[in-house]
Order: structure tokens, then C-alpha cells, then sequence
């Protein structure tokens, strides 16, 4: 069953190294942590899902690939996965190597989900470009690319320009970790066809799944790819999801389904949780 257990906020209180070990000694197939560097105190961005003010927790991440790395240290099979890494606010001569060695440590585990972030203040604080992000994230994806599958990598682009380097090691994931695109942006499906390998959508019901799925599938087969290799991982589903609601995102498509657990305050309480998850969802 691939269910995914995602790091609820504030997602640093928690040790990482307990919480993937758990989940991967229950069966749970991945574990995500997700990343906002800083927040501003004052912003006029709206946050997506109430287009209102952001909630307290929000201030609370962790830093995904310190996390994963611990995470790593003490697991063998469970996935490792951003959900997602905000590309516009990443350098990608840096990012990449961080990326490689967290998969070659943990025997190619990583999966890289991205997006592009919300919230103008915080992307142009960082040195984003926010109204055109999209733009700069297909253009960070080309520069990973090329730092892991090449020898000598170089790439001349409007936001990342570099003469040829070496950049060691290489993923061990051939040709790269699989990278999943995050958002219901209008052009998403386009994007993932593009230049991703799978899609990412948070608050999707099935019928939106199965219907993803199909323009997915027409879309790489005009572009000539294979539309299996193109997956869809559903993100963000509440605590109180059920087997059937897991089924039913499966059976429309999906490859993994994700889970919020609710925050615990110890070790205790979110041990008993993703027993108690996993009893109603892995059984």
C-alpha cells in the first residue's frame, strides 16, 4: 500500500530519525518534509488554502534535507521526499550536490518534489523572481539536470549561467531522482510533461485524479513519452483519511497517496498515531 506519512508543523520537534523509523517499521511507503526558509511578519500575500491570513503553525519547518539526512541514517527502505523544496529560492550549484549525496547515502531514496512558492515577499527576499517563477524553476530543473547526468556540466541560462564544472557524485538513481511537480497551477500538467517526472497536487479529490491522469497520458504521448513513467503522488490528505479514500485515489491513477498525521507533543503520542494510521490504512 503506498501511503506516505507527511511531517506535521511545527515539524522540528519531533526527532526526524524516530519519526521515519516508525513509519517505516509500520510499512509506510515515503515520509515528506516540506520547507519556507523564513516567513515575513508583514506580507499582502494571501495563503492558498483560505486566502486569508497565514496560520500560526506555518512559521514552524524544519529544513527538509537536514531532516531527511537523519531521517536516512537510521531507515533502509522508506522513501525520502521533499513536498516540496521552493525552487525559486535554491541555487542549484549548491542544491544539486546536497541532493546527490542525500541519494547516494541512502541508496537512492530521494524523491524531489518542487514548486514555486506563494508568497511574493518571501520569494523575492530570497532573491526569486516571482513573477515569473515558474520560468525560473523549469530553468533551475535544467541546470540540475545537467550537474547530475554530465561530466562536465555547463549551462547559460537568464537566471543561472555557469562555464563547464564538476560536480561529484552523481545521484544513484539513473538519471536522477524522480522530480514531481507540486501545485494546481493552470499549466501544471503541462510542466510535469515537460520537464518533471510526476505530479504533486495537494487538496485533490479522486475525480480531479482520473481526470488528471488522462490528460497526462495524452499529453506525453504527443510529446513521445511514456505516460507510465509520469506518476501522480496525491498530497496533503487529512488524518482522518480511510483505506477506501486511498483506494479510490489509487484506482484513479495515483501511484502513492499522502497523509497529514496530526501534531503530537511527544514521541509517545505520534507513535500511537501512525500505529493507529496504519492500522486503518495499511491493513
Amino acid at each position: 500500500m503506498s501511503v506516505g506519512i507527511i511531517v506535521p508543523l511545527p515539524a522540528y520537534t519531533l526527532d526526524p530519525a524516530f519519526v521515519a523509523k516508525k513509519a517505516e517499521e509500520l510499512g509506510f511507503e515515503s515520509i515528506w518534509y516540506h520547507e519556507h526558509p523564513i516567513l515575513p511578519v508583514h506580507s499582502e500575500s494571501p495563503f492558498p488554502a483560505t486566502g486569508g491570513e497565514i496560520p500560526w503553525t506555518y512559521r514552524h519547518f524544519s529544513d527538509p534535507y537536514m531532516s531527511l539526512a537523519m531521517a536516512a541514517a537510521v531507515t533502509e527502505r522508506i522513501k525520502l521526499c521533499t513536498g516540496i523544496t521552493l525552487m525559486p529560492e535554491r541555487n542549484p550549484l549548491i542544491l544539486a550536490k546536497q541532493i546527490s549525496v542525500l541519494d547516494r547515502h541512502s541508496n537512492g531514496r530521494f524523491v524531489f518534489g518542487i514548486g514555486a512558492g506563494w508568497n511574493r515577499e518571501e520569494t523575492e527576499m530570497m532573491g526569486g523572481d516571482f513573477d515569473h517563477r515558474w520560468t525560473q524553476t523549469e530553468e533551475a530543473v535544467g541546470a540540475l539536470k545537467a550537474l547530475w547526468t554530465e561530466d562536465q556540466a555547463e549551462f547559460h541560462g537568464r537566471y543561472y549561467n555557469f562555464p563547464p564544472v564538476y560536480m561529484y557524485p552523481k545521484p544513484v538513481q539513473d538519471p536522477h531522482p524522480p522530480i514531481l511537480l507540486g501545485g494546481n497551477a493552470r499549466n501544471v500538467l503541462r510542466r510535469v510533461v515537460r520537464y518533471g517526472d510526476g505530479w504533486l497536487p495537494n487538496r485533490a479529490n479522486p475525480d480531479q485524479i482520473e481526470d488528471s491522469r488522462k490528460q497526462i497520458d495524452t499529453l506525453a504521448a504527443e510529446r513521445g513519452r511514456d505516460p507510465e513513467a509520469i506518476t501522480i503522488s496525491v498530497f496533503g490528505q487529512p488524518p482522518e483519511t480511510t483505506r477506501q479514500a486511498v483506494d479510490d485515489f489509487l484506482n484513479a491513477g495515483a501511484l502513492r497517496v499522502c497523509v497529514w498525521p496530526n501534531h503530537s507533543d511527544s514521541e509517545e503520542e505520534m507513535g500511537q498515531q501512525l500505529e493507529s494510521m496504519a492500522e486503518t490504512l495499511l491493513r
